[in-house]
C-alpha cells in the first residue's frame, strides 16, 4: 500500500514544535499497517524537520539556543531581501533537513518512547508550513 498525503501545519512561532501528533492523525491508515516506512517532506526552505526528545520542553528551548549560537543572524549575510532572519533560517533548514523517515510496525510509528516529530521553525513570522506524507507499507 502507499499513501501519500499534503497536510498543512498552522503557523507558528519561531522553534521547535512537536507535530507526532498532527502528522499520525492525518494518516488513520497506519493503523492497518503491519511493517512500513513513512517519510515526512517539508516543502519550505527555512524551516526544517528532526526527531528528537519529546518529553521535556526544556529540550525545545535548548534547540533554539543552540542553533542560534551555530549560525547567528549577525554574520554578513548577502541574501538579505527578506529579512535577517531569512538567510541564518536557509542554513539551520539545511543543517536539519528536509526530510525524516519512520518505521512503521503494528499499526503504530516506531518511534523511540521519548522520541518525538519536530516542526523547526527558523523564521520569527513564518506562515502556514506545508508536509508531504508519504506511508508505503503492508
Amino acid at each position: 500500500m502507499w499513501i501519500q498525503k499534503t497536510i498543512t501545519l498552522p503557523a507558528q512561532r519561531r522553534g521547535f514544535h512537536l507535530i507526532t501528533s498532527a502528522v499520525t492523525r492525518a494518516l488513520p491508515e497506519i493503523d492497518s499497517i503491519s511493517v512500513g516506512l513513512l517519510h515526512v517532506f517539508i516543502l519550505h526552505t527555512s524551516a526544517s524537520l528532526t526527531i528528537n526528545e519529546n518529553a521535556d520542553p526544556d529540550v525545545r528551548v535548548d534547540f533554539e539556543t543552540a542553533m542560534n549560537h551555530a549560525v547567528p543572524e549577525s554574520l554578513p549575510y548577502v541574501h538579505t531581501l527578506e529579512g535577517p532572519d531569512d538567510m541564518p533560517a536557509h542554513v539551520k533548514a539545511s543543517m536539519m533537513g528536509a526530510s525524516v523517515q519512520i518505521p512503521v510496525g503494528g499499526g503504530d510509528l516506531k518511534l523511540g518512547t521519548w522520541q518525538g516529530i519536530y516542526l523547526c521553525e527558523h523564521r520569527d513570522h513564518a506562515g502556514p508550513r506545508r508536509l508531504v506524507l508519504t506511508l508505503m507499507g503492508e
